[in-house]
């Protein structure tokens, strides 16, 4: 019989559809910089990582004369300002995913880089708050991903065992930041091209439905 009690999963990129926006607003918020980010680029070098960290690494990359912390500040306030007043669209699947384990009685959990106001923002709009018990923020912790505070947090305020959960990355730094944690990690990516850098997951799939498939015909769950 399985052990496993929690499902643990990412939020941008793994159970929302954000990428695109982040994308979009860094290059909104850059225009005045006279600066172009390349979605390729984005999705190679940028995404999954912590907001701070890739506004340090444009800093320097393109010379900007700005002062870190304001430069910081007013781009977080610009995806605070999005994640308010847009809907973010699911990953596919994650929807069905979500509800079926949560109707099954498992506990649900998301860890995620991003600060608490724009989790509380996103979940404000989409309503799937209540599928979750638990949410560990970058505000919640020292060190983000790849580091695996996160990870420990959680499973931690569970109040189980990390051979009791499965987590759910899309990006190499969260899944460097689960298994650096000692919990089994499955990469959901639908980018083909990111791959190869995923494959020291666990288990690697296209979407959730196949996770979904996969779970149910080895009895992982």
């Amino acid at each position: 019989m399985s052990k496993i009690k929690a499902l643990l999963f990412d939020l941008d990129g793994t159970l929302i559809d954000s990428e695109k926006f982040h994308f979009d607003c860094w290059n909104e918020f850059l225009s005045p910089y006279h600066v172009v980010l390349d979605f390729k680029d984005w999705l190679s070098n940028y995404a999954g990582i912590p907001l701070p960290q890739n506004a340090k690494t444009i800093i320097s990359k393109y010379k900007i004369d700005a002062d870190l912390d304001d430069f910081i500040k007013r781009r977080e306030q610009l995806t605070f300002d999005g994640f308010r007043t847009k809907d973010i669209a699911l990953m596919p699947f994650a929807l069905d995913f979500v509800q079926y384990f949560y109707d099954k009685g498992f506990t649900l959990a998301v860890v995620t880089a991003s600060p608490k106001i724009d989790v509380d923002a996103v979940f404000a709009r989409n309503g799937l708050a209540k599928y979750f018990t638990l949410f560990v923020t970058r505000t919640d912790v020292t060190k983000s991903k790849p580091d695996p505070e996160s990870y420990n947090i959680c499973v931690q305020k569970l109040g189980l065992q990390k051979d009791e959960c499965i987590v759910f990355e899309d990006t190499i730094n969260g899944v460097k930041s689960a298994m650096a944690a000692g919990i089994m990690t499955y990469a959901v990516q639908n980018n083909v091209r990111a791959h190869q850098k995923l494959k020291i997951a666990d288990q690697l799939f296209l979407n959730f439905a196949h996770v979904k498939t996969y779970i149910l015909e080895h009895g992982i769950l």
